[in-house]
């Protein structure tokens, strides 16, 4: 996270009840989270490639993680691209990140089938309910999370997320498609951290 999520907690003065992470990698926020109080049982996590979900599982037993691919649809057959690094995996084909960052190479494509968001929480008994933080970072397609979830948003108070603003990767949506979503549900962004030089950065959005 760009912006530290105890920063966040310290200045808005947070109220996270729970918190859903969408993109997990291995769950290098964990730590963070349960820094400002908020304990792993309360913590859901979302991860697309299954061996990180393994690792996490084997490493980490009491830690709740689930692999799926998010995305708009449904069981959509996808091409998904594994990265060098591990963590600019996306459904998404490199943008401008092969310029930006030459020494992340694309090193294998796997197909895999998609989930949209609210599917996954109802498959697996999430408790939405009692979440009302997310986190994003799956390399461009945050919106198309935010979409697939729409009907849960009402119960969302806080908003984290990798944002674009430029084509990182193909197609991928800009922090200005966001904003102009998030708004339809009273989000208004109020911290944003972008790094110019290579278009992409984190945002926090709260609900007024």
């Amino acid at each position: 996270m760009l912006i530290p999520i105890h920063v966040l907690n310290n200045h808005f003065k947070l109220n996270i009840n729970g918190i859903l992470h969408i993109g997990a990698h291995e769950c290098e926020e964990l730590q963070d989270y349960n820094n400002i109080g908020i304990t792993n049982n309360n913590i859901y996590w979302i991860e697309a490639m299954k061996n990180k979900v393994d690792l996490i599982k084997n490493n980490k037993k009491d830690v709740n993680i689930y692999n799926a691919v998010i995305d708009i649809e449904d069981n959509k057959e996808i091409v998904f691209n594994i990265t060098n690094n591990g963590q600019s995996s996306s459904i998404l084909e490199f943008g401008s990140h092969s310029v930006h960052h030459p020494h992340v190479k694309m090193i294998e494509k796997q197909v895999m089938n998609t989930s949209r968001m609210d599917s996954i929480i109802d498959k697996y008994n999430i408790p939405i309910h009692n979440i009302n933080f997310i986190n994003l970072d799956i390399q461009g397609v945050e919106l198309r999370a935010l979409k697939s979830m729409e009907k849960y948003l009402n119960n969302i108070q806080y908003i984290y997320t990798e944002v674009n603003t430029e084509e990182v990767y193909k197609n991928c949506n800009l922090m200005s498609e966001i904003d102009e979503y998030l708004s339809n549900f009273g989000f208004t962004r109020v911290a944003t951290k972008i790094l110019e030089q290579y278009g992409w950065g984190d945002a926090f959005y709260v609900k007024q």
